[in-house]
């Protein structure tokens, strides 16, 4: 992933409007992130730890979402395996809901989706960050790495509400 500007995050966002946008808040160490290791750059608000946020580029263009983390619950002890990544973690897993594009999404729809926690799954497909918890896998990190970014468009085509079926 190429490296992305403050205002190229901020104008990408498919599900909030542009005063939201500008007020949301973004990595302060945007320069140090390791942008050629990201499928996406995730992070939490942390002024508001029940928000999350993610921005990839498809097809050349950022692409930027707005997430929300249920609340905490008994059953996040479990072994959890993420939706993006397929990632096991005990713990480290949570439910990221996003609210739809357009008018679906002002009128209270949304979609969610079970992602790491910490939003490192990049990190994870890599072999650069370890859960602890270890399952093999017969893919190549090549193929872990298609996977994730095809989960991921995946995911935005339906935040976008461009799902056919």
């Amino acid at each position: 992933m190429r490296e992305l500007t403050d205002p190229e995050i901020r104008a990408a966002f498919l599900n909030c409007s542009k005063g939201e946008a500008k007020r949301l808040n973004l990595p302060r160490e945007l320069a140090e992130q390791p942008w050629s290791e990201l499928d996406f750059l995730g992070w939490r608000d942390p002024q508001a730890p029940d928000r999350a946020y993610l921005v990839t580029e498809i097809d050349g263009r950022p692409q930027t979402v707005v997430l929300r983390a249920s609340s905490g619950a008994s059953w996040q002890a479990r072994r959890s395996i993420c939706s993006l990544c397929v990632t096991t973690h005990t713990g480290g897993v949570s439910l990221l809901v996003a609210p739809l594009a357009g008018p679906a999404g002002r009128q209270g729809n949304s979609v969610g989706a079970y992602m790491c926690s910490d939003l490192a799954c990049s990190l994870y497909v890599r072999g650069l960050c370890e859960t602890g918890t270890k399952i093999h896998e017969s893919l190549t990190p090549e193929q872990r790495i298609e996977r994730l970014r095809d989960n991921l468009a995946g995911f935005l085509t339906k935040v976008r509400g461009t799902e056919q079926g």
